[in-house]
């Protein structure tokens, strides 16, 4: 009998504590939304998993010497899996939308908006003393980097600041991200009319291959002498980028848009579910920053369509205010959105095209935005 009670003492079920239940069930409902609901699948998936993997009693997998473990010390504090990402999405790239009308570099700049009134307002939040949302100034920056709607920088940020906040900061950032859909039509439909959202945009004009390979030589160098702390980011999505347009490493790209990514997205996604342990994801704080997190990505796509506002009053050639909202660099489903929602005033209104060009640069914003934090808080 004694046996019999110490083999039960042993098992997973009798080690089971209420919050690593709860985390399950999470887990399990990130997995669902991923399957189901098609948000995000490539992430939520290896997130949803990990998290199950780090929260199963007595297995250990997310403590040292564990696999999950492990993957976390060789891709997260290094910043191996984002910057393999970073590579991956610029071989994924085309930045001739962008080049084709340089101006939409303003709606991708001013998305970044977000980001530092959220920054601010964690800040301001942390000096009330609430207690579990006493945020630090390394913690702000972190939640607030959540509003560029990039998941890879948001890991690059908070693997540098905040390591701590790595899984709530994950989560919500792909989870916003997923949810595009769902939160940028009303706050779209909210600050336009029917009239700026049926804005039928001039064709773009052709961008030569000179143009797109020079174009990431000239990004990389430009951003890596004036702000070396976005040089990581922008290197790497500048060299995938590179490889993309030269025409003469189409291997290369291809291994780095489709095989490689696929590898280092399962060791991303399973190193960040590793961090939705109980002890760390059940607290206050986590409430807060999903919160901050949504306010942040709100707010990056409101700026976005009042900057294309503001630009119509001093342009002849205007620009439909709705690409303004892919000006978050949820690459390429902010711009399908924007397309889609002016689709629903014109039905003759194509926007995809066009949205690419502030899509595309709301992912240099976020990476320039990340620089610029990691320099003044770093």
């Amino acid at each position: 009998m004694d046996k019999l009670f110490t083999l039960w003492q042993n098992t997973g079920l009798y080690q089971l504590e209420l919050g690593q239940a709860v985390m399950l069930l999470v887990c399990l409902g990130l997995i669902y939304l991923a399957i189901r609901k098609g948000f995000e699948p490539l992430l939520l998936i290896p997130i949803g998993f990990g998290g199950v993997l780090a929260n199963l009693p007595a297995a250990g997998m997310a403590e040292t010497g564990g696999l999950l473990a492990l993957l976390y010390d060789v891709g997260l504090p290094t910043s191996v899996f984002p910057l393999l990402i970073f590579m991956g999405v610029g071989a994924m790239t085309d930045f001739g939308p962008m080049l084709a009308n340089p101006k939409t570099l303003l709606l991708g700049a001013a998305a970044q908006f977000g980001i530092f009134a959220t920054l601010m307002g964690a800040l301001a939040i942390g000096m009330l003393g609430i207690p579990g949302l006493e945020f630090t100034l390394r913690e702000a920056a972190s939640i607030a980097i959540i509003g560029g709607a990039d998941g890879p920088t948001s890991i690059f940020v908070t693997a540098r600041l905040a390591p701590d906040l790595l899984g709530p900061i994950a989560v919500a950032a792909y989870s916003y991200m997923a949810l595009v859909p769902l939160i940028q039509p009303p706050i779209m439909r909210a600050l336009t009319s029917k009239e700026e959202r049926a804005i039928v945009m001039v064709q773009l004009r052709p961008v030569g291959q000179a143009e797109k390979i020079i174009f990431p030589l000239v990004l990389c160098l430009l951003i890596g002498l004036l702000l070396p702390d976005a040089a990581p980011l922008i290197g790497m999505f500048a060299f995938g980028n590179l490889m993309r347009e030269s025409g003469v490493v189409e291997r290369l790209a291809d291994t780095s848009r489709n095989a490689l990514i696929n590898v280092v997205t399962i060791g991303l996604g399973l190193t960040v579910g590793a961090k939705l342990s109980a002890d760390t994801f059940l607290q206050l704080k986590t409430l807060g920053i999903l919160i901050l997190g949504m306010v942040a990505f709100c707010g990056g796509t409101a700026a976005g369509i009042i900057m294309a506002k503001v630009m119509n009053l001093f342009s002849a050639n205007k620009v439909n205010p709705l690409i303004g909202a892919a000006g978050v660099s949820a690459v390429p489903m902010a711009a399908r959105v924007a397309n889609k929602v002016g689709l629903e005033a014109n039905s003759q209104n194509f926007l995809l095209m066009h949205a690419m060009g502030p899509n595309v640069a709301g992912v240099i914003g976020s990476a320039v935005a990340a620089g610029v934090l990691l320099s003044f808080v770093g």
